[in-house]
């Protein structure tokens, strides 16, 4: 029975003060991050009515206006008049901060987004709004407009009239066209690419529900994209796992609910060595875990080890293996369905839940107990259990070595003796390590570093590509033990945050396609051995300029062609470019002023956005099968910028200035 969605169901918080004054704290930033940010939140509203049974379609349209609409089949916003304000439910829940109907249970089970904040938010960052409403087989419209009075006082999300009547009609649902402020923003050309990929997740998380994607901005020409998945989170998984050699064919599928909290897991195996676990709750990625991973996590363990014991793998002599094994090669999607939702962690993307882990836990164990012991899957069973007893004499090995490596010091400070060049300070949170490539460019960053908080640590050639090796082979690698001792925080299932001897670890490379190759090699390691790092904001990718524009004695470095173009310009004639072809070319007092000087160098912060997205691609990339890898770099490589996989990683692209 269809719970009806009426205007008595909005609860009033506050009014719509300060948005316009501090855009970021409502949506991170005013570049293209928080204008799709503000697309999002539109977004969110209709997946929540899809999530919570009320619609199955979504539809994207980019405008050539730089306006974006979002229609949904779903209820509608409630059209009748607010009892306490007086109007209308549309223009309360656009001009009032806090208000919408997921305050309580009764609206929504579940929701995302900013939870009522993001339509109201949206409206007051937007030139005009227009909201039309289909409900009780009437349409209805109302629209909203930012302006300047006669004082020259910005009023923002002003309702231009009351909610009209407009006609009849058999549809329902709701449709929001807005044009984002060029006044708030710096950009307003939103992301076909960006925009894809999002609503290809959230159709993988929404089974059975169809996401559109239209964009007209180009005159004669329209891009169109549609995803809906029957399997759901099955499909998901696939697709991550589709460049991967997969143990079995089809993803184990898990679902049930406990407490009110609804699970939803897939899984599968390959014949990788790392594992790749994703999760979310009502659709929100959570890239830092928590208790529903955690959760999951343990009972994994618990019935894979209770059905190795049943079927007589493990013997009464043996130890049970451990969750590292079992998790070797896995590939994991876990989406949970729940209230009242608390999101802890640096970046509020871990979940804090304590419920969660009992309701995951119970899922895993009433469902993927009598899966395994089903003789239909004896095979698919057996194959789980095989690898993870491989993966625990590889990690015995590994640990064996580990502590040969100690006794012997070469995972402490002899293999560093004349290499790493550390630096005077003592403070961790003032220091930073560049990881240079090449004898030649290293010595340079040693004589033109900053001594007091600058530590340069040189690799030669390419290091060791990890996505194809265990972990033992990584540590025996000459140039990765460097790393890991350097770096200080240990790597793996031993990674420990507090260890962290720099709080930024700057990947300097040359230009050039060995230098792209190079930089995704670390990446890669960072990626698979210590993400913490990287999802913490302690990675960087250095930017050296890639020419010296000169006139006499007037000098200017160029990051890229645009400011190469930009400097020609301003020198008028008789000037000369130099193309740097590498790091080694550069003198230690121009290597100090263009890259290394926190005044005025150029970095790259690298953070993870869609972690799916760029497991697919490391893979890809950095994985045995050629083909994919040959299509891939043929469509999209760049070896002028920070190109493909170091971009999906990065949230700063195009060399933002961070000192």
């Amino acid at each position: 029975m269809t719970k009806e969605y009426t205007v008595s169901d909005i609860k009033v918080m506050e009014g719509l003060e300060a948005v316009r004054m501090r855009p970021g704290m409502y949506i991170g930033s005013t570049g293209q991050r928080g204008l799709h940010h503000m697309l999002w939140e539109i977004v969110d509203n209709a997946v929540d009515e899809a999530a919570n049974g009320y619609a199955d379609r979504v539809q994207v349209t980019l405008h050539r206006d730089k306006s974006v609409t979002v229609e949904d089949n779903g209820r509608g916003i409630p059209v009748g008049i607010h009892e306490k304000l007086g109007v209308s439910g549309v223009e309360v829940v656009f001009t009032q901060l806090h208000a919408g109907g997921k305050f309580d249970n009764d609206s929504y089970s579940y929701s995302g987004g900013l939870h009522g904040v993001g339509a109201s938010v949206v409206n007051a960052l937007s030139e005009y709004l227009e909201a039309e409403v289909a409900a009780n087989g009437k349409i209805y419209r109302q629209t909203f407009r930012s302006y300047a009075d006669k004082a020259g006082k910005i009023r923002s999300g002003q309702p231009m009239g009351p909610l009209s009547e407009e006609g009849r009609t058999r549809k329902r649902g709701s449709k929001i066209t807005f044009l984002p402020d060029k006044r708030v923003f710096e950009t307003l050309d939103m992301s076909f690419e960006a925009i894809a990929k999002r609503l290809r997740e959230l159709a993988y998380l929404n089974k059975s529900v169809t996401f559109a994607l239209l964009d007209e901005r180009e005159y004669g020409h329209k891009r169109e994209k549609e995803y809906c998945f029957e399997g759901g989170l099955s499909d998901f998984v696939k697709h991550i796992n589709e460049d991967k050699t997969a143990l079995y064919a089809e993803p184990i599928h898990i679902q049930g609910s406990k407490d009110g909290i609804g699970v939803d897991i897939a899984l599968q195996h390959n014949d990788g060595y790392t594992e790749s676990i994703f999760s979310y709750v009502n659709n929100i990625p959570t890239t830092e875990g928590g208790t529903h991973e955690t959760g999951f996590k343990a009972a994994l363990t618990k019935v894979l080890n209770d059905y190795c014991r049943k079927a007589d793998i493990l013997k009464d002599k043996d130890p049970s293996l451990s969750g590292e094994d079992f998790r070797e090669g896995i590939t994991a999607v876990i989406s949970l369905k729940m209230r009242n939702i608390q999101f802890e962690g640096q970046t509020k993307t871990r979940l804090g839940n304590t419920e969660a882990r009992p309701a995951v836990e119970y899922v895993v164990a009433e469902q993927l107990t009598p899966f395994l012991e089903d003789l239909k899957h004896a095979e698919l069973a057996a194959g789980i259990a095989d690898k993870a007893i491989k993966a625990a004499h590889v990690r015995e090995t590994a640990r064996k070595a580990k502590n040969m490596a100690r006794e012997k010091n070469k995972l402490e400070n002899a293999p560093l003796v004349g290499k790493l060049s550390s630096c005077t300070g003592r403070n961790p949170q003032l220091n930073e390590m560049f990881i240079v490539e090449g004898d030649s460019a290293g010595g340079s960053a040693k004589q033109g570093r900053d001594r007091r908080f600058q530590a340069i640590l040189p690799i030669r050639g390419k290091p060791l590509n990890v996505e194809k090796k265990r972990l033992d082979q990584v540590i025996a690698n000459e140039e990765f033990r460097s790393i890991i001792t350097a770096v200080g925080t240990g790597i793996g299932e031993d990674f420990d945050l507090s260890g962290l001897r720099y709080n930024k670890v700057i990947i300097l490379a040359d230009a050039d396609q060995d230098g792209a190759h190079i930089r995704s090699i670390l990446l890669t390691f960072f990626y698979r051995y210590m993400k913490e790092l990287i999802t913490d904001g302690h990675v960087y990718i250095g930017l050296p300029p890639l020419y010296k524009v000169q006139k006499g004695k007037d000098l200017v470095y160029a990051y890229n062609d645009v400011e190469l173009n930009e400097a020609s310009a301003k020198m008028g004639k008789g000037y000369t470019v130099q193309r740097y072809k590498g790091l080694g070319e550069m003198n230690p007092e121009q290597l100090w002023e263009t890259t290394m000087n926190p005044e005025n160098r150029s970095l790259i912060q690298v953070e993870i956005e869609d972690a799916a997205d760029v497991e697919h691609l490391v893979t890809i990339l950095m994985g045995d099968k050629v083909a994919p890898r040959k299509e891939y770099i043929s469509e999209f490589a760049n070896f002028n910028k920070v190109d493909s996989f170091e971009s999906k990683l990065d949230a700063q692209a195009g060399g933002e200035r961070l000192g």
